[in-house]
């Protein structure tokens, strides 16, 4: 008896899916040599360990999730590139407490800053204010890039943003440890000691505002670098830094020691209950989220396979079907989680309703939903498949503008935990009412399907082209099929490259690209930070009835 056709559908899915992730995993194995092979031996012939080495002794075993692992990917090529944007990032358990790591990697040009670093590292101390971890960091960077310095060093967002940081996170009662590993110059010399305490390590370690190259050239004084800013000298003569150790793993041993003694800020207490395995395997997940974008399914199956014991409570179940809202528990934590159904299916005027789509009984029962879980305080789960709000003569005479608008504005007041998972398309003001980069999620990670813009790529493509033939053609020039064909497919392509998941993940619009199978224990894990600062009163703004 052969294999039914169904069968093969759910086979391919799967094989396509698993290339995905095997492309995601080759990947991410490159970028975590950092600089290469060689650039790692110089770094241990100077008795140092690497970033992610120091980051493997310093932290309890198997509790690093790194974020941004994927950020300045395919950028600075001119420059020779910066895998990882030159810094790893990610929470971790130290002595089983959570903590926010931060590593220079000095394999990566001497880890200087390129813009990305900047970003990322705002991206860090964001999360650990948000959800007051203390946070660990690394230093071994020469400072700014300075062929970039225009798009790192002046702007809000730049980096003289993570010193302010700095002092803000020491108000809030965020403890900050640093350990000087390697250098540590100018404006970079501020962030070891705005934290609260600072370790440097004997014979590599070394701070100071100019080295001694600047500061013969701007006084003409004669000073090496250890006189200048090594570890006796800051340590015994300046008092700069704190604590003096021998190497790297003395230098982490006394993080260990110091993170051990830290007190405890109040939980949010989100609820937990014992975790139980979904009934359906994750292998589902893989098989039932289809290959090709176009095609509809059954977005609850793929929530089946994450969700404790396949149980969710569907909360307006039969109304506004293009979102499935419901209650569930995701290794134990409670949640609520709103998902983007891609079924089509018919409302109840029996007009058709497309799968993918915010309608507006969709986007009404939406927030209502969020709002009963900020009540509640119970996590907001985002799963991402949407084109969009629905357009046409039809939806604007319903006030699809309006119910858009009470979802955005929900989603935006909301205080509970916010997590983002873009599984497949986040297309324009469907990407803000799904919880986008923009409206604060905790966290937000993609599948190797995910895709983020304006608008799909066929779509934005065939506007475009419109436009560039009209202005042609205006000019007088004339075009044929196979002319207008050739820039619609130009076009087309710069669209789609700028819509991938990789894109998106090397610019920070997301955290993290994550294997589909790996969902659960993901949302886990942020739903375990996020309990670590108390949820706020939540006020909702103006909604109009």
């Amino acid at each position: 008896m052969g294999i039914s056709k169904k069968e093969l559908e759910l086979n391919k899915n799967e094989d396509y899916h698993k290339l995905e992730v095997a492309k995601l995993n080759k990947t991410l194995d490159k970028i975590k040599l950092g600089g290469g092979p060689k650039r790692l031996e110089k770094l241990k012939s100077k008795g140092k360990l690497s970033a992610r080495e120091r980051i493997d002794y310093l932290v309890d075993k198997d509790s690093f999730v790194e974020i941004g692992a994927l950020a300045a990917y395919g950028m600075y090529e001119e420059q020779g590139s910066a895998p990882s944007a030159g810094v790893v990032t990610g929470t971790a358990k130290i002595g089983g407490r959570l903590c926010m790591i931060v590593a220079n990697d000095a394999t990566v040009k001497a880890g200087a800053w390129f813009p990305m670093t900047g970003k990322k590292n705002l991206r860090a101390q964001e999360i650990a204010m948000e959800n007051r971890l203390p946070t660990i960091y690394l230093v071994d960077s020469a400072g700014v890039f300075l062929p970039m310095q225009n798009d790192i060093f002046p702007d809000k967002e730049h980096f003289g943003r993570i010193f302010r940081n700095n002092a803000k996170m020491s108000s809030m009662g965020i403890p900050q440890i640093s350990a000087i590993m390697g250098s540590c110059v100018a404006g970079g010399a501020y962030l070891p000691i705005m934290s609260d305490e600072s370790i440097i390590v004997e014979g590599t370690g070394s701070i100071f505002l100019a080295g001694p190259y600047l500061v013969k050239a701007a006084i003409g004084e004669t000073v090496d670098k250890e006189t200048l800013g090594g570890a006796a000298t800051q340590t015994e003569i300046s008092g700069v830094c704190d604590y003096k150790c021998a190497n790297d793993h003395e230098a982490l041993d006394k993080i260990k020691e110091l993170v051990s003694n830290m007190g405890h800020y109040p939980f949010a207490e989100i609820d937990r209950a014992e975790s139980l395995p979904p009934k359906v395997k994750s292998e589902e997940i893989l098989r039932n989220f289809p290959e090709e974008a176009v095609k509809p399914y059954d977005t609850t199956k793929i929530l089946e396979a994450i969700v404790d014991d396949s149980k969710l409570t569907y909360y307006k179940q039969d109304y506004g079907e293009t979102i499935v809202t419901a209650y569930a528990r995701i290794d134990g934590w409670s949640v609520g989680i709103v998902a983007n159904n891609r079924l089509v299916t018919k409302n109840a005027k029996g007009e058709m309703q497309f799968g993918g789509v915010i309608y507006s009984d969709s986007a009404d029962k939406a927030t209502r939903f969020i709002l009963n879980c900020n009540q509640k305080k119970i996590p907001l789960i985002f799963f991402h498949d949407v084109s969009g709000f629905m357009v046409g003569k039809r939806s604007e005479h319903g006030g699809i503008i309006k119910d858009g608008a009470k979802m955005v504005n929900a989603v935006s007041n909301s205080t509970v935990p916010k997590i983002s998972v873009v599984m497949r398309n986040s297309y324009g003001a469907g990407n803000y009412a799904m919880c986008g980069k923009a409206y604060d999620p905790r966290f937000i990670v993609g599948w190797p399907t995910a895709k983020i813009a304006v608008m799909g790529g066929a779509q934005a493509a065939k506007v475009m082209t419109q436009i560039e033939v009209s202005t042609k053609k205006k000019k007088g020039e004339e075009l044929n099929e196979k002319v207008e064909k050739e820039i619609f497919d130009r076009i087309k392509s710069k669209y789609d490259e700028e819509t991938t998941a990789y894109y998106a993940a090397s610019r920070l619009w997301i955290d993290a690209i994550i294997d589909p199978r790996d969902t659960r224990t993901f949302i886990s894990n942020a739903i375990e930070v996020a309990n670590h600062a108390p949820i706020e009163k939540f006020n909702v703004g103006v909604i109009q009835t």
